[in-house]
């Protein structure tokens, strides 16, 4: 098999994404409630960027066997602003793409385009997948702590979620181009700049 490559999601992508979407949730009981609306709960809350990872066959046609996707958060309504954040949503490998590093390889890709805006990533777990929050602790985040889920189980019982978090090593480029090009004496002032494009 030759090893599958990560690109952009397209829009012609969610059909074959809803399909590996469903063989994880037969499988894994992700997600933990199935939606009424599987494509539009891939497109929702509308992603700064989302990618898939495409399996290449020689013999069939490319199929989708990963995704990812980030979504930006709002800043605080009060108080200062804050870092860029943005979380990291509808990650799945597909069950028979399982054992090639795609789950790294797509936390990497979102890393990769936070490191670029300077931003901050963050991310919620169910307590019960251990599978994920050991993908998540190996590749470097953060558990920031526990809470209730404002949602509840298939059966109407709560669900607690672990919450994950993975700052970004970097300023966003405008940001340091900016900073670059002002004189030494108003660099030292204390003052930050941030960009969300």
């Amino acid at each position: 098999m030759i090893p599958p490559r990560i690109r952009r999601r397209r829009a012609t992508d969610l059909d074959g994404c809803v399909a590996a979407l469903a063989e994880v949730h037969r499988l894994d009981g992700y997600p933990l409630n199935w939606p009424a609306d599987p494509h539009r709960w891939l497109r929702e809350p509308h992603p700064a960027r989302a990618w898939v990872a495409v399996a290449v066959n020689p013999e069939a046609e490319a199929a989708i066997v990963g995704h990812v996707a980030v979504h930006r958060l709002p800043s605080p309504a009060t108080g200062p602003p804050g870092r860029p954040t943005a979380e990291v949503a509808r990650l799945f490998v597909a069950p028979a793409a399982r054992g090639l590093a795609l789950g790294s390889a797509l936390l990497a890709r979102t890393r990769q385009w936070a490191t670029a805006r300077g931003t901050d990533l963050v991310l919620d777990v169910t307590c019960g997948d251990v599978a994920a929050a050991a993908l998540y602790e190996r590749t470097g985040w953060r558990c920031t702590g526990v809470s209730v889920a404002p949602w509840t189980a298939p059966d109407g019982s709560p669900v607690s979620l672990r919450h994950y978090a993975l700052r970004s090593d970097a300023a966003p480029a405008s940001a340091a181009r900016r900073r670059a090009s002002r004189p030494a004496a108003s660099r030292s002032s204390g003052g930050s700049s941030t960009s969300t494009s």
